[in-house]
């Protein structure tokens, strides 16, 4: 029954039939399936190579975090010694992030735990922990490249696991107390932005691209990088609604810092999209001619320790009803557009967000944009503040801290 979310094993209170499920599994650290390969009951799928008290042990250790800095000023040399110190902090540290959501899933109550999007979700992190922690210590440059195809191999694997976490979180939100499963979502999120940083900066390391050390980019424009989300997001809007209104960048345009560009740039497209969606809606019945809708406005503020972006819509604002619920997972304010197999959009970038592709993408749907940009903010060592004039519009102020300044500002 180690299979069982912990909260059934603890419970005790299993039904005749559940015994008998239960019953025709034997689970032992084995890499074969106890039953046939493909065979089912009911919603459970049987896992029978894992060793749960491998889980329990890596779940337990301390994380080693790294700073922004220390990444960023870690060297390099030139017979590559620093891809084989990357690739063995990688292999010490994932196993042990990858356990951690392990749990996290298998504290899951059992009506949640056997939704079959769950258990997707379930099996991937188990998939990947089972891989990473039997991995053999990592010795030499061939034993490097070999490692960080298996990484890379695992990214690739995982590209769909928020989509199919937010799927799983609205079908099942009646289910569990809103309270538990928002902590849970909100530990998965950053947890995972944290994994996908520290192995996508060690791939990057080995595929040098000017201007960048590993996943930082050492002279991000931040107008740059506005530009090519108002590109994604007004081609989404445009597909969606037939009409996107411009946007507008102002204040310190020409700043460059290092930072990491892929966070960033989920939160950016996630905070244009609402703003776009919202004064299309607004807007639309009211105007003959694109040119006609107000722009969404930005607005970039860079000093010595932080910058912020202020983004500034004309959209009608929030009512004070829906205002208190938008950060909540799983709350959307659009009624008519409801998440479906095809909306690949903001999500899919919270994947990776460099490389989305958002025409076509649906603007709304499952809930996740808002809350998931504060979680990342957060994790960032920043914050996201939203004030609303119900009536006119609503300004959005994402503020995050400089990762070159005297003092970290978070730890990933």
């Amino acid at each position: 029954m180690a299979w069982l979310p912990r909260s059934v094993r603890r419970r005790g209170g299993l039904n005749d039939k559940l015994r008998v499920i239960c019953s025709s599994c034997v689970i032992i650290p084995s890499r074969k399936y106890a039953s046939p390969p493909g065979t089912e009951y009911g919603l459970e799928k049987k896992w029978a190579y894992y060793n749960q008290s491998a889980i329990d042990n890596f779940s337990s250790k301390a994380l080693t975090k790294l700073t922004p800095h220390q990444m960023l000023y870690a060297g390099k040399s030139s017979n590559g010694s620093h891809l084989i110190k990357s690739a063995q902090y990688l292999h010490k540290e994932l196993p042990k992030r990858v356990a951690r959501r392990v749990k996290d899933l298998q504290n899951l109550p059992y009506v949640v735990a056997i939704n079959p999007t769950m258990q997707e979700v379930y099996e991937l992190y188990l998939r990947a922990f089972y891989k990473l922690s039997s991995y053999k210590p990592i010795e030499n440059l061939d034993e490097e490249l070999q490692y960080s195809n298996l990484v890379q191999k695992l990214l690739d694997d995982h590209k769909d696991v928020v989509t199919s976490l937010a799927k799983a979180v609205n079908q099942v939100k009646s289910q569990i107390q809103y309270e538990e499963m928002s902590k849970m979502v909100e530990r998965i999120l950053t947890s995972r932005l944290g994994i996908r940083i520290l192995a996508e900066h060690h791939i990057g390391l080995r595929n040098e691209r000017e201007n960048y050390i590993g996943i930082i980019c050492t002279h991000m424009s931040v107008r740059n990088l506005i530009e090519k989300c108002v590109f994604y997001c007004r081609e989404m809007c445009q597909h969606n609604y037939g009409i996107a209104p411009s946007v507008a960048i102002n204040g310190h345009v020409k700043a460059t810092f290092p930072y990491l560009p892929p966070p960033l740039e989920y939160m950016i497209q996630e905070l244009l999209k609402n703003a776009m969606k919202a004064t299309v809606l607004h807007h639309r019945d009211k105007v003959k001619a694109w040119y006609e809708i107000p722009p969404v406005k930005v607005t970039i503020c860079n000093n010595d320790s932080h910058f912020i972006l202020k983004f500034s819509d004309s959209g009608g604002g929030i009512h004070d009803s829906k205002m208190q619920r938008i950060f909540d997972y799983a709350f959307t304010t659009t009624k008519e557009e409801e998440a479906t197999d095809g909306d690949k959009g903001g999500l899919d970038s919270l994947v990776k967000a460099a490389h989305v592709a958002a025409v076509g993408g649906a603007m709304s749907g499952y809930g996740f944009g808002l809350p998931t940009t504060r979680a990342y903010a957060s994790f960032l060592g920043g914050t996201l503040e939203v004030y609303t004039l119900y009536g006119l519009g609503t300004d959005v102020y994402l503020k995050l801290g400089h990762i070159n300044g005297p003092r970290d500002s978070f730890r990933i």
